[in-house]
């Protein structure tokens, strides 16, 4: 059975999905005042290139011009019983170059001998301690966003704050409904195992997919002209939907080209300078497809759809109008 290390969040006897919280969570300041400064090649950051969390911190890593910064290897995109490992001979994968670990359990043990947890990506280490800073990707999003802007590679990449302090409110409120209706809510249809929560599910899904389009038919992102981490966190289950969760989790009531305001929106994140190369859709689509046996006991992977995450969205003329 590969898929143990993510049906094991099934917690109760409703059949319900049911996601357990991130075990490590410090936080990394520029100043140092919470015991772990931010520091050049202090950090390196374990990555599945399939997973739309650790996908997350790929992308903020990116966009603030850290890839010098934040070292980063990569699992190999099969989740097994054992969970993710390091296969460096198959494409886009990396050894373990900071712990010479095989899997990922190994490197949880090092941080903590008697963790008895999942052990999930993203998750942050610190060289210096020898331990895990964070395993939360909503957390270690913001820290890459602020803390570590005197090692951006640009001046401007320095300006950039995904989270500024004017819509930290309205990003807040946005992230709130995101995540259980779209962002988990794709894997609480997946991996629901009877018919009335897999149809709360899929209903809030689209209940959360209909609401997002309306807010992108008067705006170019989330909060007006201007992207920020709602947008990001948003993109990385959007850019897995149509390839993934709409057949493989039953999302399939509708599908985001179905939807003209998510479609383009979709395609404009990708377009955005440096996004599309953290974008690894043969990665995304063998794991989902080879590692939940549950789901697809035979492992096969399906060939479509043709989708032009580059053609033209159009979008930028909102921003040009200040919406």
């Amino acid at each position: 059975m590969a898929s143990k290390g993510v049906i094991a969040d099934i917690t109760n006897g409703t059949g319900e999905f049911v996601r357990k919280p991130a075990a490590f969570r410090k936080w990394i300041t520029a100043d140092g005042s919470s015991g772990y400064k931010a520091e050049r090649g202090r950090y390196h950051l374990y990555v599945s290139l399939a997973c739309p969390w650790a996908h997350r911190t790929l992308i903020m890593r990116k966009l603030k011009g850290l890839e010098k910064v934040i070292s980063v290897d990569i699992v190999d995109w099969l989740f097994s019983e054992i969970g993710w490992r390091f296969s460096p001979e198959k494409p886009g994968c990396t050894p373990d170059r900071e712990n010479g670990c095989t899997y990922m359990r190994e490197i949880y043990m090092k941080a903590d001998p008697n963790y008895g947890g999942r052990y999930t990506v993203p998750c942050l280490w610190d060289k210096q301690e020898k331990t895990i800073v964070s395993n939360e990707s909503s957390e270690i999003i913001r820290m890459f966003n602020t803390e570590f802007n005197e090692f951006c590679a640009t001046p401007e990449q320095m300006e950039l704050d995904f989270y500024p302090a004017h819509l930290k409110q309205q990003i807040d409120g946005l992230n709130e409904w995101i995540y259980p209706k779209i962002n988990n809510g794709v894997y609480r249809c997946g991996f629901a195992r009877k018919q009335e929560p897999y149809d709360t599910a899929v209903a809030e899904l689209f209940d959360g997919l209909d609401k997002v389009e309306s807010i992108l038919s008067g705006k170019r992102y989330l909060t007006g002209p201007d992207m920020t981490e709602a947008d990001i966190r948003l993109f990385t289950t959007l850019i897995r939907f149509d390839p993934v969760y709409h057949g493989h989790f039953k999302c399939n009531k509708k599908r985001i080209i179905d939807y003209p305001n998510l479609w383009a929106y979709t395609r404009d994140i990708y377009q955005t300078h440096g996004i599309a190369e953290t974008v690894n859709m043969d990665h995304i689509k063998k794991h989902y497809m080879e590692s939940h046996d549950t789901i697809n006991p035979f492992r096969i992977v399906s060939v479509g759809p043709d989708l032009d995450y580059m053609e033209p969205h159009g979008r930028e003329k909102m921003s040009l109008k200040g919406i």
